[in-house]
C-alpha cells in the first residue's frame, strides 16, 4: 500500500507503440504542464520498433522508461508504471495527445475539491480543432449498445435516449458527472485505485477504461467530465472506425465487460449484440474498403464503354458504312481495349489517391501506344479503324478527367486532385525558429509556400511579421492561408488549442512543430491519423515506386523464364536460379531487396527479401554502419535503372 501522504502530487503514465513523433510532441506537453508541480513521467514502450526509446533516453532522461520486449497490451503496461507510481494522482495519458500548460494543475485543483471524485476526463478536440465526442461516456448497456452499433446515437445525436454512448445530451462546454473516462486522458485518484484495483488485464486493448470507470462508481465514487481544459488527441475513435481489426478488438472487449458485470442473461444478450455487431460492421467496412477501390476503375469501364456506344454508330455514319463493325467489335475488341486502359492506369498510378492528372494522362497514352501496337500485330479480323481508336482515346482523356473534376467539386473527400500549385502555409513563431522550420520544410521537398511568419503574441507587429496573434483571422482571408504551423516552442499549448478552437470554422489546416525536433506533425481530418513533414523520405516506398517495383520484377522473371536455356550458364547455381524466377514471379522475393543487417535501422522501410542487394556492388567485408548507409541511399533514391544495374553487376549471384 502507498503512505497517506504521498511525497509526488501526480505521475503521468503514457504507453507508447511505435508513434515516436508524436510521442516527441506528447512530453514536450506534459513536462511543461508538469513546470510548477511535484510530479513524474513514465514511459511505457510496447516493443516499439521506431526508435522511441532512443527518443526518450536521449531527449528526455528524467522520464522513467519501461522497455518491454513484447507488446503486452494497454492494461499491463499502464499497470506496470502505476506499481511503480508514487503519486497521490495518476494520469493515463496517451502518446498522440497534446495537453494545455496548465491542464494538470486544473484538474488537480478539480480533484481536491471534489473528493468524491474517482477520476476525470477532460474536453478534446482532434487536429482540426473539432470537438471529440469521446471525450464524454455513458455505460454501454445492451440497450445503449445497441442504439451506437445500429447508427441510432448517430442519428439522434443530441437525444437523451438514444446518443447515451457519448452522452449527446450534454453541453460540452460545461462539466459534468459521466459514467465512463475516455483512456486517452484518464486522471485518476491513487486511494480509490487501492480499492477499486488497477486496470483489468484481461482487456488487451479498448474495454479497460470502460471496465475501471465502472468499478469506482459501483464503489461509490463519482467520475467527471472536466470541460475546464483541452487537451488535442489526435488519434480519436472516429480515425480508427473503418478499421476491421479495431471492430473486432473493441467489441470482444465489450463483451469481456458483459460477462464480468453483467447477470448472465443480460451478458448473452449483450454478446449475442456484439457478434452481431462485429459481423455486420466488419460486412460494412470491406464493402466500403471495395467500394473506395473499385469505384473509379468500374466507373472508368462504364464511361469508356458507354463512349463506344456513341461513336460507334457516329463513325459509322460519318463514313456511310451503316452497320460495318460486327457485334464482336463491341463484345470483345472493345473490352480488351478497356482492359489495356485501365490496367495502363493503374501502373502509371492513374488510380492514386490525391489525383494526378500528369499520371492518368501517361496511363491513357500508354494504353493507347499498347492499343496501336495490338492493332498491328492482331489477324486481319481483329484489325479496325485506326482512327476509331484515337477518337476512344480521346473520349477517355475527356470523360475520365471530366467526372474526376466533378466529383472533386460535389465530393472533394472521395476525390481531389494533386495540387500542381504549392500549399499557402504561415509559421507562427520567432524568426530563429521560423528560420529552422522553413529548413525542415524545404528538405521534406513539399509542394508547400511560406507566405510570411506571424508574431507568436498580440504586441505591436515587428518588421518581417504579417502580423501578430491577434490579427490570425485577417492574415488568413486576405492572404488565403491553407495551413497554419505553430512553434512550440514560441507558444504554450493552451495558447495553440485555444487558437484553433477559435479558428475551428475556417477550412485551416494546422501543424505543430516541436522544439529541436526533425518533424512537423498535424492531422488534417478525422480519416487521418496524423501527417507528418519529415526530413527523411524513403522515396521506395512511394506507391509508384513499389509497384514499378513489382512490374520490374513480373518482366524480368518472365524474361529470365524464357530465355532460361540461354542465360543460365553464367550463374553459379542453376537450380536455385531457376527457383528464384518463380518466388519473385509470385512475390516472395524481390531480385533487388535490401542487404541484410544483424542491427536492422528502424527508419528503413520493410520490403520483400532479395536475391541480390545494393551492397553487393561492393567488395569486402562491410561493416554494419557501412550497410546501413547503403541501405539508406538505396532505399531514398530508388530507380528502376539501379536496380538492373545491381542485376548486371551481380549475374553471376542470381542462383544464391
Amino acid at each position: 500500500m502507498i503512505n497517506h501522504r504521498p511525497p509526488i502530487k501526480l505521475s503521468v503514465v503514457i504507453v507508447n507503440y511505435n508513434v515516436r513523433y508524436f510521442l516527441e510532441q506528447c512530453l514536450h506537453a506534459a513536462q511543461k504542464a508538469c513546470t510548477s508541480l511535484d510530479a513524474e513521467i513514465f514511459v511505457v514502450d510496447n516493443n516499439s520498433v521506431d526508435g522511441s526509446c532512443q527518443l526518450v533516453r536521449e531527449k528526455f532522461p528524467e522520464v522513467t522508461l519501461i522497455t518491454n520486449h513484447e507488446n503486452k497490451g494497454f492494461s499491463k503496461a499502464n499497470n506496470q508504471a502505476i506499481r511503480q507510481a508514487k503519486g497521490e494522482y495518476v494520469l493515463l495519458l496517451n502518446p498522440d495527445t497534446i495537453v494545455e500548460e496548465d491542464s494538470f494543475e486544473k484538474c488537480l485543483r478539480f480533484m481536491d475539491e471534489h473528493p468524491e471524485a474517482s477520476g476525470l476526463g477532460v474536453k478534446m478536440i482532434d487536429g482540426k480543432g473539432h470537438f471529440l465526442p469521446e471525450s464524454k461516456r455513458g455505460l454501454p448497456t445492451p440497450r445503449v449498445a445497441f442504439y451506437k452499433i445500429f447508427g441510432l446515437s448517430s442519428l439522434f445525436s443530441r437525444s437523451k435516449h438514444f446518443a447515451r454512448y457519448y452522452l449527446g445530451h450534454l453541453d460540452k462546454d460545461q462539466t459534468h458527472e459521466v459514467d465512463v473516462l475516455a483512456g486517452a486522458f484518464m486522471m485518476l485518484r491513487r486511494s480509490v485505485l487501492n480499492e477499486v484495483g488497477l486496470l483489468d488485464e484481461a482487456f488487451f486493448m479498448y474495454g479497460e477504461d470502460i471496465d475501471l470507470s465502472y468499478r469506482m462508481t459501483q464503489a461509490g465514487f463519482k467520475n467527471y467530465y472536466f470541460a475546464g481544459t483541452t487537451i488535442i488527441h489526435y488519434k480519436g475513435e472516429s480515425t480508427k472506425k473503418g478499421s476491421i481489426n479495431y471492430v473486432k478488438i473493441f467489441y470482444q472487449a465489450m463483451i469481456i465487460f458483459a460477462r464480468k458485470h453483467f447477470s448472465e442473461g443480460r451478458a448473452d444478450l449483450f454478446a449475442m449484440l456484439i457478434n452481431l455487431a462485429i459481423y455486420f460492421r466488419a460486412l460494412l467496412a470491406v464493402l466500403s474498403r471495395i467500394a473506395k477501390a473499385a469505384l473509379f476503375p468500374i466507373v472508368d469501364i462504364l464511361l469508356i464503354f458507354i463512349g463506344f456506344l456513341w461513336l460507334l454508330p457516329y463513325w459509322e455514319k460519318l463514313n456511310y458504312t451503316p452497320h460495318y463493325y460486327p457485334s464482336a467489335f463491341l463484345h470483345l475488341v472493345v473490352p480488351f481495349y478497356i482492359l489495356i486502359w485501365i490496367s495502363s492506369i493503374w501502373i502509371a498510378g492513374g488510380y492514386d489517391k490525391p489525383i494526378k492528372v500528369l499520371q492518368l494522362f501517361k496511363g491513357i497514352v500508354w494504353g493507347t501506344i499498347g492499343i496501336l501496337i495490338f492493332h498491328s500485330l492482331a489477324p486481319e479480323s481483329l484489325r479496325f479503324s485506326r482512327a476509331l481508336i484515337v477518337l476512344g482515346s480521346v473520349w477517355v482523356m475527356i470523360s475520365l478527367l471530366s467526372y474526376r473534376y466533378l466529383l472533386s467539386h460535389s465530393h472533394p473527400q472521395q476525390a481531389h486532385f494533386d495540387r500542381t500549385r504549392e500549399k499557402r502555409v504561415i509559421i507562427i513563431s520567432n524568426p530563429d525558429e521560423a528560420l529552422r522550420i522553413s529548413q525542415l520544410i524545404q528538405h521534406s521537398h513539399l509542394k508547400i509556400d511560406i507566405v510570411g511568419i506571424v508574431q507568436p503574441n498580440n504586441n505591436s507587429t515587428r518588421d518581417n511579421f504579417l502580423g501578430n496573434l491577434g490579427q490570425l483571422d485577417d492574415i488568413i482571408r486576405i492572404h488565403k492561408i491553407e495551413e497554419l504551423i505553430f512553434s512550440a516552442n514560441d507558444l504554450p499549448s493552451q495558447q495553440i488549442i485555444k487558437t484553433m478552437l477559435d479558428l475551428s470554422k475556417l477550412n485551416v489546416e494546422y501543424k505543430i512543430a516541436p522544439p529541436e525536433s526533425l518533424s512537423i506533425i498535424g492531422s488534417n481530418s478525422i480519416d487521418t491519423t496524423g501527417d507528418l513533414y519529415l526530413v527523411e523520405m524513403n522515396a521506395i516506398t512511394n506507391g509508384n515506386n513499389l509497384r514499378r517495383k513489382r512490374l520490374f520484377d513480373l518482366v524480368g522473371s518472365l524474361i529470365f523464364l524464357l530465355t532460361y536455356p540461354l542465360i543460365c550458364w553464367k550463374v553459379r547455381d542453376k537450380a536455385i536460379f531457376f527457383t528464384n524466377i518463380f518466388k519473385v514471379l509470385f512475390g516472395s522475393k524481390s531480385w533487388v531487396g535490401l542487404a541484410l543487417n544483424n542491427k536492422r535501422n528502424v527508419e528503413l522501410p520493410k520490403l520483400k527479401v532479395g536475391v541480390l542487394t545494393p551492397a553487393d556492388k561492393f567488395k569486402g567485408e562491410l561493416s554494419e554502419s557501412e550497410i546501413n548507409k547503403i541501405n539508406m541511399v538505396y532505399a531514398k533514391n530508388y530507380s528502376i535503372a539501379q536496380d538492373a544495374l545491381i542485376i548486371l553487376h551481380g549475374w553471376k549471384n542470381l542462383g544464391r
